[in-house]
């Protein structure tokens, strides 16, 4: 199997270690609500998913609306951080820069994001289209990878998907790509594994010895 034309990367935990400043973002937008428990253990699990999947769960008894105005206190918030607490995973640069074929992003950032924070980190250089989510649903659907594919001009067999959560593992699974499942993020391996991706990582120059290219 492979070589692959085309690969697309999740960013959050996958190229960028983000989860302080998201962490920070959503213990902000959440003063003066009853949640329990708040820490980053619990912010990782979800991050990868919707904002609103962490809102109903951490605040069930919210109304929909509610749950829809956190995620915009939120979205005001995050930017102000400027990614102060976020960096680049180590081998991250080497690897992009090395990886044959096209390079393209699904998250559950908007497109106008990923592209921000690529620029901010040094990496958007190495993109060919950082795709993000925008106006359709959000992994685990397979919206995001369908959108950069169709941008790229690819077909899902020819498309390897790396990424570090059940999220991922699950929209590319659904939109036919093949799976590249990374040990250094924040999703739990042994969760991972139910999806039976075709390769793992544990570190990000790994991809360029464990893929065919």
């Amino acid at each position: 199997m492979g070589p692959f034309r085309v690969y697309l990367f999740d960013v959050d935990g996958t190229l960028l270690d983000s989860a302080q400043d998201i962490c920070e973002a959503l213990r902000e937008t959440l003063r003066g609500h009853p949640v329990d428990g708040f820490n980053e253990a619990l912010v990782k699990r979800y991050i990868g998913y919707h904002l609103l999947e962490f809102f109903r769960a951490v605040l069930p008894t919210y109304s929909e609306q509610q749950h829809w105005e956190l995620v915009q206190r939120y979205r005001e918030i995050y930017p102000t951080r400027q990614h102060r607490l976020t960096r680049v995973y180590p081998g991250v640069p080497e690897m992009l820069a090395e990886l044959p074929g096209r390079k393209g992003t699904a998250t559950t950032k908007s497109t106008a994001t990923v592209r921000a924070v690529l620029e901010q980190f040094g990496l958007l250089r190495y993109f060919d289209h950082p795709q993000g989510t925008d106006g359709f649903p959000a992994k685990p659907a397979p919206d995001v990878i369908h959108a950069a594919l169709a941008a790229l001009g690819a077909r899902p067999e020819e498309c390897l998907l790396v990424g570090d959560s059940p999220a991922d593992m699950e929209a590319g699974r659904r939109a036919g790509v093949r799976l590249c499942a990374v040990r250094y993020g924040y999703g739990d391996p042994a969760v991972l594994a139910r999806f039976e991706p075709e390769f793992w990582i544990s570190h990000p120059r790994e991809l360029l010895s464990v893929v065919p290219v």
